[in-house]
């Protein structure tokens, strides 16, 4: 099969949709891989490591997109690169389309493409393996970003997360209990915060309150949301619907009641965000102040440390993408949890929780 990774082009996103690790098993496999020029520099893999091992370097960005049977990507494309897609092939990323324009759907059911998003690649006891790797990076970042938020020259309340003696630490609140949940719960606790963790299911409460028992744990009803949203330093979104938009589960009416300058993190703004006050922003404007509290609300958080992050998604994704390169697109999708991935196929429309309102998309600002 002719595998081909692009170079990504949304603002700040450094990862690439193949290690030179990863190039290398699928070479051994017989297949032939092209690599756009530079396309591994933000995560400081240079071309020559991926010519070591085999694959050819392509100089003209249409090469890529035109020689392609399976594209490995890790943003979902934009509007030039879907143009330049041939009909029929197969594109592989982590797309997102249940917060994508209604265009971008259309485009990839009109040329029969075949869309496999690896976020909703999923096993039979309902983990989400590629997933995985981001959202443990996402949970991490949450802590790192609070506290940098919370500074008084960023805008925050002034509030250091771990406290001192005589000065209590940060109340954070995670809502979400998921593997970005978890995460987070970790590393903030590894600061000094003081954790609030709400899911509205049980057993992810019990799984987190092993990592340690003095998190205060609720099930994520309105009224307990509403509630830990008055007394929160931080709030972190970690909601996750596979294949679906991420409930709105914070309203306006909560922000308005959060604390003077405290901190919203939402990492489900990949999904569509969870909160009415939430919109997509950049790594270079990652924050806004809406109802006088800190929104932060990058879609692509991982993207910044995008070395860690390439090695950690190919480690999780190497074996599903052989599945597909060496059995074929037909039947790889036999996979149970490979299908599950599957968003469009041959002009169909497959696992993919879509907007009642076709406009929906376009205004979410994430193209």
């Amino acid at each position: 099969m002719i595998i081909c990774i692009p170079r990504e082009r949304r603002p700040y996103e450094f990862r690439v949709g193949l290690s030179p690790m990863g190039a290398e098993i699928l070479m051994q496999h017989g297949h032939t891989i092209f690599i756009e020029h530079d396309a591994g520099q933000g995560a400081r893999f240079p071309d020559r490591e991926y010519e070591k091992v085999g694959a050819k370097i392509a100089y003209a960005v249409d090469e890529i997109y035109g020689r392609a049977e399976l594209l490995l990507k890790i943003a979902r494309p934009l509007d030039d690169e879907l143009d330049m897609l041939q009909p029929g092939t197969t594109i592989v990323g982590f797309l997102h389309l249940a917060s994508a324009a209604q265009k971008k759907i259309d485009a990839l059911l009109k040329d029969k493409i075949t869309a496999i998003a690896y976020e909703q690649i999923e096993e039979a006891d309902g983990s989400l393996p590629v997933l995985r790797p981001f959202s443990q990076i996402g949970g991490a970042m949450a802590a790192e970003v609070a506290s940098r938020l919370l500074q008084s020259d960023h805008g925050g309340r002034g509030v250091l997360l771990g406290g001192i003696p005589g000065v209590p630490p940060a109340e954070v609140v995670i809502i979400g209990a998921g593997t970005s949940g978890t995460y987070a719960a970790r590393t903030f606790k590894g600061l000094g915060a003081h954790l609030t963790v709400l899911d509205k299911d049980l057993n992810a409460l019990q799984r987190i309150s092993q990592i340690d028992p003095n998190f205060v744990t609720l099930l994520a009803t309105p009224h307990n949301i509403a509630r830990v949203c008055e007394y929160a330093d931080v709030l972190v979104g970690a909601v996750l619907v596979p294949g679906a938009r991420s409930p709105i589960i914070i309203t306006r009416e909560m922000v308005k009641k959060m604390k003077h300058r405290s901190i919203f993190i939402d990492i489900s703004i990949d999904q569509g965000g969870c909160s009415e006050t939430s919109r997509p922003t950049t790594h270079d404007h990652p924050s806004y102040i809406e109802e006088d509290v800190v929104h932060y609300c990058v879609p692509n958080m991982p993207g910044v440390v995008a070395r860690t992050a390439t090695h950690g998604f190919v480690n999780a994704a190497i074996a599903y993408i052989q599945e597909i390169t060496d059995l074929g697109v037909d039947k790889a999708i036999e996979n149970p949890a490979i299908e599950a991935g599957v968003n469009t196929y041959k002009g169909e429309l497959r696992h993919l929780s879509r907007f009642t309102n076709k406009d929906e998309g376009e205004k979410d600002g994430l193209e």
